[in-house]
């Protein structure tokens, strides 16, 4: 069977049992901080197991494209080199939302594989909890599985309910044990059957996971069970594919096998068995899938994940030999295989490919910047490149260690490799600690499960007389008051403040109560429906749960934000007409003060396209179109024409923002009435991120006149310095340039001229010792590159010789070492630049030929310079 139909099948056996289908939700989780990416088939619906979201269904079924390539769930190192790791893989899931639980669930799984899938049911084995004895009953005594084909699994990972077969979302929260299929691939494969000592061989390979939600685990550790248990399953189908189509690696399946001949044919690679091969094949696709889900290299963040994919997908293809680009060519076979599941990838496989191209053709720039880098580090670090600095280099620019050890080997040189392991376990403790469930708006599952989620007001008032106190939140915990002074967050049954979303920030503003007041500092989404108002109480008396109290937004901040998000929405409009659809937006802040709107595209802005862009948002604010909002079904706003944002997570009933005939997208955010009550928009400024995205910071109304007086009174400034009109200050900065440029290139020429004429000064006063003619000197004023000139020059005039020189400026020293002729075997210019620099509190390393180093400028240098030439002999001997 292929992978194809494994897909729909799975999907339609469980549209037949009533559930409903949903689509793959985007491998960046929307409005979730708490997670680099979608790495597992619940992360969509954590808020729906929390309490704090209802979906609109009970049942439902789904296959969901999953990355594990960051944070807690790390897989890439080992991609490739085993049968079963991915960074990019698709999860097959089945949910029950408080109505199927154990028996159907189970029940569901056995019929799909043995009646649908065909397994063979003796080939079967399952483990349950140790003390999940109903589980274990349905399968032996309902289903019909051999008692001893049944494992139960206690707390083995250290500690109650740390188990394989317990799960839970996080420390506190749902939780619950778990049943796992696996499936026999036969005696001829080493390895024992789950909970044995040899289970962690390849003969048993779970399948599929059963999970049963019905327990709430509180910070103590003691469980209470659920009001509405429910079922989360997982089953990954690249493992499933291997079973049904009878091979033991998941790259051997047909949707691998197509995209490693691929990677075969642009590499040139015959051994289809090549590990690199399955390197390629998985990275496409996490590489092409998260591009597709809005991410694109960068340094940081998720941008950072996807470029080291990448980078690790381009260096294997250099083990293979390639020195041209090859990478991006993967993405064609990709959407041969994929692009029927998964249609977005073929609607933008042109943009998948361009960033691809793009980052690939970095690469070999990428290689040149990192050996400056190395250049820079090695003339400061002596013998050994420091592992901290071997970790920056590969984790901050993308350089591999290994390659950073082989160029250290040729300079005779080496890596502190432990030393770069602990920076790369602190790293990864990082990681693991960002990925937890959590903000500083968590909220409690017991307070999710009882409150009903926020009524937003402030589209239409700013202020609301009677809004109720439902729950208050401090320290993670929910409260029954708060004192004066404490600080917490509160929910209200109605609010008129926005909850920070889509790049709007949270309103801010009052909450009165006749005993006294919270002043709002931040409002922000906790468990996606309800909002969260943080702020201090202040009063005579405590507030209390329940009590009436009265919400006022701030006016002026919340208006000056409002002129600030519409004129985001009239500049994505613009910049898409000026640029083109490949335009879409990567994020957003809409603040009081500024707008800041990230969006793809692959060069800079010329100075003609942001007048243009500006001009076109002005044009709209003058024409003083009505803001129409619309509530309406999300596929009837798509029809209507609305742009989906990037980030934002859409609900069956969507609100649509439009602006004339210029702007039609979907957002939850406030807005102005017109497009007249912007006033004015001005760009302050356009840069680049990351690879393929760029940034305009801009700002409206008040914010942009008082821009343009600012502009204004920078200029008069200039003109009073240059004792020039505002007309002629161009042309007087330019004379001023052009006359600096000719004074520049006059220094260096005589920085040349001295360097020559103190080289042949220092040649001709050279010390010989043993046959080996050594220079050592101070040269006042001249910086690295004038010294690395003079050192060339004296080792060309001296042939076999030892040079040191050290050029003092402002208080420093920089020193280069050359080492020529046959004099290399037995003086090396690491060791020269070593003993000096570590004289004058400075580090120093290079080549044996050539290196150079620094240090404080010292009285003794002249002493310590003279003293070469018998340190130099004392090494010989």
């Amino acid at each position: 069977m292929k992978t194809a139909e494994i897909r729909s099948t799975f999907l339609e056996f469980f549209r037949s049992k009533d559930h409903t289908i949903v689509p793959s939700a985007s491998l960046v989780p929307s409005n979730d901080p708490t997670l680099l990416f979608t790495n597992s088939g619940m992360v969509p619906f954590k808020n729906v197991f929390l309490g704090s979201e209802k979906p609109g269904y009970v049942r439902a079924a789904d296959v969901q494209r999953c990355l594990r390539a960051g944070g807690k769930h790390n897989d890439l190192d080992a991609v490739g080199y085993t049968a079963r790791h991915h960074t990019f893989f698709e999860m097959l899931g089945n949910w029950s939302f408080g109505d199927y639980f154990k028996r159907d669930a189970i029940r569901y799984a056995w019929e799909l594989l043995t009646g649908v899938y065909k397994l063979p049911a003796e080939r079967l084995w399952v483990t349950v909890y140790h003390t999940d004895d109903e589980a274990f009953d349905i399968w032996n005594k309902e289903v019909g599985v051999p008692a001893d084909r049944i494992v139960r699994i206690g707390d083995n990972k250290g500690a109650p309910f740390a188990s394989d077969n317990f799960w839970q979302m996080a420390d506190t929260g749902p939780c619950g044990p778990c049943t796992e299929i696996f499936f026999d691939h036969g005696p001829d494969v080493a390895g024992g059957p789950p909970g044995s000592p040899d289970e962690d061989g390849d003969r048993y390979i779970e399948i599929w996971n059963l999970v049963f939600m019905q327990f709430d685990r509180a910070p103590d550790g003691t469980l209470s069970p659920l009001p509405a248990p429910c079922v989360d399953t997982g089953m990954g189908l690249e493992r499933l594919a291997a079973v049904l189509q009878h091979v033991h690696s998941n790259y051997e399946i047909d949707l691998f096998a197509h995209l490693i001949a691929e990677a075969s044919r642009l590499t040139g690679t015959a051994d289809i068995s090549n590990k690199s091969l399955r390197v390629i094949a998985d990275h496409i696709r996490a590489c092409s899938f998260l591009i597709v889900d809005g991410v694109l290299p960068s340094n940081e963040g998720r941008g950072y994940v996807l470029r080291r994919i990448i980078r690790r997908a381009l260096r294997h293809g250099w083990m293979l030999g390639v020195r041209g680009d090859f990478f991006w060519k993967m993405v064609a076979p990709l959407v041969a295989e994929m692009g029927e599941a998964y249609p977005e990838i073929a609607k933008k496989q042109a943009f998948v490919e361009q960033a691809l191209k793009t980052e690939e053709d970095r690469f070999g720039e990428t290689l040149e910047h990192g050996m400056r880098l190395f250049d820079d580090i090695a003339a400061k670090s002596g013998q050994v490149i420091p592992g901290a600095d071997a970790f920056k280099l590969y984790d901050t620019y993308g350089f591999p260690v290994d390659l950073t050890a082989d160029i250290a080997r040729e300079r005779g040189m080496s890596v502190d490799m432990d030393g770069f392991e602990q920076s790369m376990g602190e790293q990864r403790a990082r990681a693991r600690a960002a990925s937890n469930f959590g903000s500083k708006a968590q909220l409690p599952a017991d307070v999710a499960s009882a409150v009903a989620p926020t009524i937003f007001t402030g589209y239409d008032s700013l202020e609301l007389a009677d809004a109720k106190v439902v729950a208050i939140v401090r320290d993670g915990k929910a409260v029954d008051q708060l004192a004066d002074g404490e600080e917490a967050f509160l929910l209200l049954d109605r609010t008129p403040f926005y909850a920070e979303s889509g790049g709007q920030v949270g309103d801010t503003g009052m909450i009165r109560h006749p005993s006294g007041a919270l002043a709002v500092q931040d409002t922000q989404k906790v468990g996606g429906a309800f909002f969260a108002h943080f702020g201090s109480w202040q009063g005579s008396a405590p507030l209390n749960k329940g009590d009436v109290v009265g919400a006022t937004v701030d006016a002026s901040q919340r208006q000056a934000t409002v002129l600030n998000h519409s004129a985001t929405h009239l500049l994505h409009a613009a910049l898409r007409t000026v640029l083109g659809d490949h335009v879409s937006q990567k994020g957003s802040l809409v603040a009081p003060e500024r707008l800041r709107f990230d969006f793809s595209h692959f060069k800079p802005m010329t100075a003609d396209e942001l007048k243009l862009i500006e001009r076109m948002v002005n044009d709209e604010v003058r024409h003083n179109a009505q803001a129409e909002v619309h509530n309406m079904g999300y596929d009837e706003a798509i029809e209507f024409g609305a742009m989906a944002l990037f980030g934002e997570k859409y609900g069956a009933e969507v609100r649509v923002l439009k602006m004339g005939d210029f702007s039609t997208e979907l957002c939850g955010g406030t807005h102005v009435s017109r497009t007249g009550d912007i006033g004015l928009f001005k760009i302050v400024s356009e840069s680049g991120v990351a690879a393929g995205v760029r940034r305009i910071e801009a700002v409206t109304g008040a914010g942009a006149l008082a821009r343009v007086a600012d502009e204004e009174r920078v200029l008069g400034e200039v003109s009073g310095l240059l004792a020039a009109s505002g007309d002629d200050v161009v042309e007087k900065l330019r004379q001023l340039f052009d006359k600096q440029k000719k004074l520049e290139r006059e220094i260096e020429s005589f920085k040349a001229k001295a360097a020559s004429s103190a080289s042949a000064d220092l040649a001709t006063s050279a010390v010989d010792v043993a046959g080996i003619k050594i220079v050592a000197a101070r040269l006042e004023g001249l910086d690295a590159k004038s010294l690395r000139d003079s050192v060339d020059v004296l080792k060309q005039q001296l042939g076999d010789c030892a040079i040191i020189l050290a050029g003092a400026l402002d208080g420093r020293v920089s020193l280069v070492a050359g080492v020529g002729g046959a004099a290399l075997g037995r003086v090396k210019a690491g060791d020269l630049v070593a003993e000096v620099a570590s004289r004058i509190d400075g580090k120093g390393g290079g080549r044996p030929d050539m290196a150079q180093g620094g240090g404080v400028d010292s009285p003794e240098l002249p002493q310590i310079l003279a003293g070469i030439p018998a340190w130099i002999e004392s090494r010989l001997h």
